[in-house]
């Protein structure tokens, strides 16, 4: 079963690229001299551990901050554009949803399709698809405080996708969450990436890293490495992220010694 998009938003292949990204908050250098690259149509994994600078990566590819040097490139059908362009078409699940205890899962739907201007014909079918995949069809009116933690992050996604995105950021979905939980999140996110969604996921969790068809390793605000997961391993000749991630930092701190 896959989710629908209209034939406007699927013909949009989205990508972006960043160059030497610098941004500081307060005393601490939260980016320094990222460059990266995130491909259209594919599902990129944003990986490293907390103070990374993760968060700070996803909130200024949407210009909720403002990079003190470098430069971000927004591509649409390869064709250069502004981020202003593009802008709704761009969704943001963060890391702490701002979701309303005493609302029930279909009062959420509502509020958020009067929130996008969403055509009810278009929302309807759109509403019937989310339930389904997601599995919460049955849980419609239970308020948003009494879901569990991957119930709870399913209607956060479904809140983000009610417009169709080309382009979905997600700030650490699966934390916290039980293991059948973030399995079942998975399978939500292969489903989108049939749909060629650009899709960047934060996370700490290094074994989800191989669940993506690129990587990009972030740690304490500096660029490790990027590519395609069994590519970056075999490369180093290494099993596993938890390796590559030792290897790639120790490599880090011998390049700023010298």
């Amino acid at each position: 079963m896959k989710l629908t998009h209209s034939s406007s938003s699927s013909a949009s292949a989205i990508g972006i690229t960043v160059n030497n990204l610098y941004k500081k908050l307060g005393p601490n250098q939260a980016l320094d001299n990222v460059s990266m690259n995130f491909s259209a149509g594919l599902m990129h994994g944003l990986i490293g551990p907390e103070g990374a600078g993760k968060t700070t990566l996803l909130r200024t590819l949407i210009k909720l901050l403002t990079q003190d040097r470098g430069t971000i490139c927004y591509t649409e059908n390869q064709r250069e554009v502004t981020y202003e362009e593009i802008r709704e078409t761009v969704a943001y699940m963060p890391q702490q949803q701002s979701l309303y205890g005493d609302l029930s899962i279909d009062e959420h739907l509502e509020f958020f399709r009067e929130l996008y201007s969403i055509p009810s014909e278009q929302y309807n079918h759109k509403r019937e698809d989310l339930l389904r995949i997601t599995r919460l069809d049955k849980f419609v009116d239970r308020p948003a405080s009494k879901l569990s933690g991957g119930m709870y992050k399913k209607l956060g996604l479904m809140c983000s996708l009610l417009r169709s995105p080309r382009v979905l950021l997600l700030d650490e979905p699966t934390n916290g969450v039980d293991p059948i939980s973030r399995r079942e999140f998975w399978e939500l996110l292969y489903r989108l990436s049939d749909q060629k969604i650009l899709i960047i996921i934060a996370t700490a969790y290094l074994d989800e890293a191989e669940r993506c068809a690129q990587v990009h390793l972030l740690e304490s605000g500096k660029f490790l490495a990027e590519g395609v997961p069994r590519e970056l391993l075999q490369q180093e000749g290494l099993d596993n992220f938890d390796a590559l991630f030792i290897a790639r930092s120790k490599a880090q701190e011998v390049l700023h010694r010298t």
